[in-house]
């Protein structure tokens, strides 16, 4: 894979993600795709932050996606080589205060294998 491809399966993710469009969010991910977020280790501590496969991710951001309705993230650095992508970005909530955050994208045949998410 290239980096530019890589970046743009990364301006995918954020415009599924902002839309909370899980399908075409889901659509990004192979079927066995591993996902760890210190905020799903807060939520759901027997996991301890991973989760596996797509019914996984579906559940945990369908679960975001309805408690969190004004859920928004706003990309400020993307950088990309040929088997990730570096993104960082703000989410923001209304009412909550806004968070910067970092998260890595690994990308095989050009679908999302892993993401981890770190909190700043």
């Amino acid at each position: 894979m290239s980096a530019e491809k890589n970046l743009s399966i990364a301006h995918l993710w954020f415009e599924a993600f902002n839309a909370h469009n899980l399908e075409k969010l889901l659509s990004l991910y192979d079927e066995e795709a591993e996902h760890f977020s210190p905020k799903l280790k807060l939520r759901h501590p027997e996991t301890k932050g991973l989760v596996s496969g797509k019914e996984a991710l579906r559940s945990w951001w369908q679960d975001a996606f309805d408690r969190l309705p004004t859920l928004h993230y706003i990309v400020t650095s993307l950088t990309s080589n040929s088997d990730r992508v570096f993104m960082e970005y703000i989410r923001t909530v209304a009412n909550e205060d806004d968070m910067l955050v970092a998260e890595v994208l690994e990308i095989k045949d050009s679908r999302i294998i892993a993401s981890r998410v770190y909190h700043g």
